[in-house]
């Protein structure tokens, strides 16, 4: 694509952005490449700044305490190291972030924040993908305390549960219905992934958005599924995922994206 003709394409999707159905920035792990990864401080800049969606992972400590944290392991981001799964809460919290200096935030401390902020949108990624801390009588757990965290916190209609690990979807499908699911995966849309989306009982999927054809998102669309398109790390992502037809996306880079959809706007 020429930069004359994303830059149309930009355009265009700062007029769809003032639409009610322009796609929703999703400020990935609160705007992991723009602050410390999962933090509340984070989360809390990205609002302030005027995000109004947000995308975060959650995990289970030993005692069965919901923890955001993105890695498989400690290691990467905090002062810990090993599974946080073989933690329990008190030790968790003697750990920090290493970026920030911040605590390791639980699920309860990002839901208590945004349980008053109006119009928000956040998807609650289960990180459940390592069978061997994860065995199906844990997920029952898992889903149990996270279910009963969201639902006693946060607005209906406000939060999904989202997974790569069709394991968990169908086991908060199986014990809470009504729930709101949605499938990620690492590839393009296709016919294959809307079935299972659909078999699932899921409300969403979550699809590499350059790897995805309109045909699909249309097809999606016509199965009643809402799209959210990743990653989008430029203006010119954005454009693509408007031209799709994306309803939302998800980006490290969220403050950036939308003030600098913010000023062509004003312009």
């Amino acid at each position: 694509m020429t930069k004359g003709l994303i830059a149309g394409a930009v355009m265009l999707a700062v007029a769809w952005g003032n639409a009610a159905n322009a796609p929703r920035l999703l400020a990935h792990r609160g705007g992991g490449k723009e602050y410390d990864e999962n933090s509340l401080g984070a989360f809390k800049a990205s609002y302030e700044k005027g995000l109004r969606g947000f995308e975060t992972d959650i995990r289970l400590t030993k005692d069965n305490a919901l923890v955001i944290l993105h890695d498989d392991k400690l290691d990467r981001t905090t002062t810990g190291t090993g599974f946080i799964e073989n933690l329990t809460a008190d030790q968790v919290k003697a750990l920090k972030l290493k970026k920030s200096g911040e605590p390791v935030p639980f699920a309860q401390d990002l839901m208590s924040y945004f349980k008053d902020k109006p119009d928000i949108f956040i998807e609650l990624e289960m990180k459940t993908g390592n069978t061997n801390l994860y065995t199906l009588a844990r997920l029952e757990t898992y889903c149990k305390a996270l279910h009963e965290a969201a639902q006693s916190t946060l607005p209906r209609g406000a939060y999904f549960f989202t997974s790569f690990d069709k394991r968990a979807l169908g086991t908060m499908k199986r014990l809470y219905p009504d729930a709101d699911i949605g499938l990620i995966v690492g590839g393009a849309l296709d016919e294959k992934v809307i079935k299972t989306a659909l078999e699932l009982g899921c409300k969403r999927v979550a699809p590499v958005m350059d790897k995805t054809c309109r045909k699909a998102v249309s097809d999606a669309k016509k199965a009643g599924l809402g799209l959210t398109g990743w990653p989008t790390l430029s203006e010119a992502d954005y454009a693509l995922g408007v031209a799709l037809g994306f309803d939302c996306l998800t980006t490290d880079y969220p403050v950036k994206l939308h003030q600098g959809l913010t000023v062509k706007t004003l312009r």
